[in-house]
């Protein structure tokens, strides 16, 4: 397939026409229309059970949807087989546990996907591990096992693995709810870095902090649809919709 010509001026690297999702009778995204551009960060905010975390995994079809079509790069993510390995390993996801594999030191989980899946030879994915340790400030953790570390080195490992790929676009499945409160600030840094640095990321979170400082653009969904999106300072200083003023009311008084 000729990428190239897919990568014209202006096209949303990610798109989201029309999406929905059940779960039974569940109706957990409702006609979503999202696009994504390159070096974009979005970050997705709103109630538990609004389909925040539903949204990211349908992204990297971890979920399948129903109706509607998501575009990576301006290809349609199709439903199983070699093409949508391919097209997943381009998704970097982070998730609310970190998944490392347990028996495998730190360097060994962030190289195991380069030397699996894009063939790299295991001298070049350590060399390309150890400097992306360095870059989440763990490079001296890399011989030890996941057990051996805090959640937040934890966290900056499953960062490092997901940028070993180096993927087109990172999802953020709030990614720093399983870490207590101190740990929290060390995965944001990295993640302001990373968003600094042009990567496209989209980040759901309840770290508002994060919102006002990193994101181009704040999604708010509730009951399954996106209800409103803005920059973080006009979301923050005038949200339009009663949902969201009184999302906000709630979370900012505290």
């Amino acid at each position: 397939m000729d990428l190239d010509k897919t990568d014209r001026a202006g096209q949303p690297l990610v798109s989201l026409d029309g999406v929905n999702k059940w779960f039974g009778d569940l109706h957990v995204l409702q006609d979503i229309d999202l696009q994504i551009a390159k070096g974009e960060v979005i970050v997705v905010i709103g109630p538990s059970g609004s389909g925040k975390s539903t949204l990211c995994r349908c992204i990297n079809r971890l979920e399948s949807v129903q109706q509607g079509e998501i575009c990576l790069d301006g290809v349609p993510l199709p439903a199983e087989g070699k093409t949508l390995a391919r097209l997943r390993s381009d998704v970097g996801m982070v998730f609310q546990s970190f998944n490392l594999f347990a028996h495998k030191s730190i360097l060994e989980n962030v190289t195991l996907g380069p030397i699996k899946v894009r063939g790299t030879s295991k001298a070049e994915a350590n060399k390309r591990g150890r400097e992306l340790l360095d870059r989440v400030g763990i490079a001296d953790q890399a011989d030890k096992v996941p057990a051996q570390l805090s959640g937040g080195q934890q966290q900056r490992a499953a960062i490092a693995r997901a940028l070993a790929m180096d993927p087109k676009v990172m999802l953020f499945d709030e990614p720093t709810s399983a870490l207590d409160p101190e740990m929290i600030n060390e995965v944001l840094d990295v993640m302001v870095s990373l968003a600094k640095d042009g990567m496209t990321m989209v980040v759901v979170t309840h770290e508002m902090g994060f919102a006002r400082k990193a994101a181009d653009r704040v999604v708010f969904m509730d009951h399954g649809k996106i209800v409103e999106e803005a920059t973080p300072e006009e979301f923050f200083t005038n949200p339009k919709s009663d949902r969201a003023k009184d999302f906000l009311s709630k979370i900012l008084t505290h």
